[in-house]
């Protein structure tokens, strides 16, 4: 079975929350008709840099690439610890792992979490929902030690699953949400605002390498430039909230394609694929000549060394993503394009998944709000 995650948030039930959406000028609009986003982006380049050497303040942890379809890593929950192995994903914010009160069938295929095992362990009567884009779940919120590697948090909020949906084929036991609080369903603090507000990390930042092979890494606390070529190119949030920024346009062979005024991105490593508007997608396929059969869309595998590359620009900055990178392989040996239709309605954006975070690594600043992108090494 081909496996692909789509872990952006959709929904929440169970403490109903009701957000007025408006129009708001960008941050980046805002500040480029002042002529300040360059010299915003420029007096605030030296943080990172200086920290962006071997022997830096990054503390880096491995992942492993599940058959180029999502990265998962190893943390452990609870005195003493249990090892669970996760989903990184900067597009949520709660951490959460299965437990022995879930009857669903798709935690008794995973590591549960053993409460009555743990000294550290407190519960609460707190219960929540998460709806994702490839399953959901339902839990209750607790508290422990979590460890990532050698960073430690403790007293830290996170999620024990009571029923899972979607998630029975899934080669992880739970998700690690590396968004803001501010889009936290649970009300707990997410796990890398606990690290930096317990010292854990020296500076508000982690980064992504996520590699074809081996040698993929999170890092936290900091930046080696020793996985990307060239400069960081910085890019404002649109807010700050979550990990979107704003997209000049996607094009092709010179011509623009999608985004055509503007449009939003969202920096997902908890997506596999590129997702965006149904309409845009369809011509997108279409231009490629895609094929749809079932869920996906199909092309001769001769088709990647003559298809053109697809072009990504944000902040002034073009991003190739070549057919290489966008034509994906099943268990077949069939070719398929990495472009997926967003059934949920709204305005134009598109998610980058791991498809497009292959090729570039990306910092995600929280001290400054920005997103950092290069061509990764």
């Amino acid at each position: 079975m081909k496996w692909f995650v789509l872990l952006g948030l959709v929904a929440l039930s169970e403490c109903i929350v009701k957000i007025p959406l408006m129009r708001v000028k960008t941050m980046r609009k805002t500040l480029s008709e002042k002529n300040m986003l360059n010299n915003l982006l420029k007096e605030h380049a030296y943080r990172l840099y200086q920290i962006s050497s071997p022997g830096s303040n990054a503390i880096t942890h491995p992942l492993r690439n599940i058959k180029d379809m999502l990265y998962v890593g190893n943390i452990t929950i609870g005195t003493p610890p249990q090892e669970f192995q996760v989903v990184f994903d900067t597009g949520s914010s709660e951490l959460w792992v299965s437990s022995l009160f879930c009857s669903s069938p798709a935690c008794s295929k995973h590591v549960r979490f053993r409460h009555l095992e743990s000294s550290t362990f407190r519960p609460t009567k707190k219960t929540f929902k998460i709806t994702y884009g490839s399953g959901s779940m339902k839990g209750f919120l607790a508290y422990d030690t979590v460890r990532i590697g050698d960073l430690v948090s403790t007293d830290q909020p996170f999620g024990l699953s009571l029923a899972e949906h979607g998630f029975e084929d899934a080669p992880f036991d739970g998700i690690l949400g590396l968004s803001y609080p501010d889009i936290s369903l649970t009300g707990g603090i997410p796990i890398f605002d606990n690290l930096k507000n317990q010292g854990a990390v020296s500076e508000p930042v982690f980064a992504f390498y996520l590699g074809k092979t081996k040698g993929s890494v999170v890092m936290f606390g900091g930046v080696d430039h020793r996985y990307y070529k060239g400069e960081l190119n910085w890019v404002p949030l649109t807010q700050a909230g979550d990990w979107r920024v704003h997209m000049d346009r996607i094009s092709m062979k010179r011509k623009v394609i999608a985004c055509s005024g503007g449009c939003e991105a969202l920096l997902d490593t908890g997506t596999s694929l590129i997702i965006g508007p149904r309409r845009l997608v369809k011509n997108i396929q279409k231009l490629i000549g895609a094929t749809p059969q079932a869920s996906e869309h199909y092309v001769s595998c001769f088709a990647v060394n003559i298809l053109p590359s697809i072009i990504f620009t944000i902040n002034g900055i073009n991003y190739p993503v070549p057919a290489q990178a966008y034509i994906l392989k099943d268990s077949r040996g069939h070719c398929y394009t990495a472009f997926k239709e967003n059934t949920v309605r709204s305005t134009e954006t598109w998610i980058l998944g791991d498809v497009f975070l292959r090729l570039y690594f990306s910092v995600y600043d929280q001290g400054n709000d920005r997103i950092g992108l290069a061509k990764a090494s």
